[in-house]
């Protein structure tokens, strides 16, 4: 049953599939595209009823998603104003790391209250590092953007695999671009302050956190100090934290060489 959200000149171009999530700042749909055949994702924004200010805060919002054209963010490809509505058209990822979070146990075949086996702290250590190069590319971006709605469902895993890389950060709409002449200090403070906070929590999601093991007692102590470290300026960044990668990952040797490999 078609959603019919778009007009008939859009609706000419695309085939309306399906909602995928809804949100305060809009709702996200599934459409084919005619003539290619690729499918994307379209956002729909109540774009009329806002203030002036808040339209070019969204306008700016959009442009920023244009320049951010890399493996790390969800891409974007065309934006256009109908209806008192502002639709963003962007790459279409399948998943998102809470609908994995969900589905983790039962792809390794163990309960939810069950620890982590190292297949799965190998997977979980490869998703946190990404999402640290992630995070990490926004704020080192010119300008800098920090993403202030950093959650499981604006972290999108990408199952083409065609960079190398599956995760993929989505959903500006509360992303604060900051301009270079500000102070670094000031500049970094939400960086350091909201983002490590929220990195640190969604860490805790991936990783069931088990204090005999070396590798993860250090993770946990990492994800410890990025929450709770009262000054901001203490708190390691996502650059910091990768350069310590080794001592919180495992290989893949240790995961190929283990005795239950040809289980799985």
């Amino acid at each position: 049953m078609p959603l019919l959200f778009l007009n008939k000149y859009k609706r000419s171009l695309f085939i309306e599939m399906s909602a995928i999530g809804s949100g305060g700042f809009g709702t996200v749909f599934k459409v084919k595209h005619r003539l290619d055949d690729k499918i994307y994702a379209v956002k729909r924004i109540q774009f009329g009823e806002f203030s002036e200010e808040k339209k070019q805060k969204v306008i700016k919002e959009v442009k920023s998603l244009a320049k951010l054209d890399s493996d790390f963010v969800v891409k974007y490809y065309n934006s256009w104003l109908e209806s008192n509505h502002l639709f963003i058209q962007m790459e279409y990822c399948s998943q998102s790391l809470r609908s994995l979070l969900e589905n983790k146990p039962l792809v390794f075949e163990r309960q939810p209250e069950d620890p982590m086996n190292v297949f799965e702290y190998f997977i979980s250590c490869e998703i946190f590092k990404e999402l640290l190069e992630s995070v990490q590319f926004l704020h080192e971006s010119n300008p800098p953007v920090i993403h202030r709605d950093l959650k499981p469902d604006n972290i999108l895993i990408d199952r083409n695999f065609i960079s190398n890389r599956f995760v993929k950060l989505c959903d500006f709409g509360l992303a604060t671009d900051h301009n270079t002449d500000i102070q670094t200090t000031i500049r970094y403070q939400h960086s350091s302050g909201v983002g490590t906070i929220n990195l640190s929590l969604i860490g805790e999601l991936i990783f069931d956190i088990n204090l005999q093991a070396t590798s993860i007692l250090y993770l946990y102590q990492t994800l410890v100090s990025m929450m709770s470290t009262p000054n901001w300026r203490q708190r390691p960044e996502c650059r910091q934290v990768l350069a310590k990668y080794n001592k919180w990952s495992i290989h893949k040797t240790v995961v190929t060489n283990h005795r239950n490999v040809n289980n799985f």
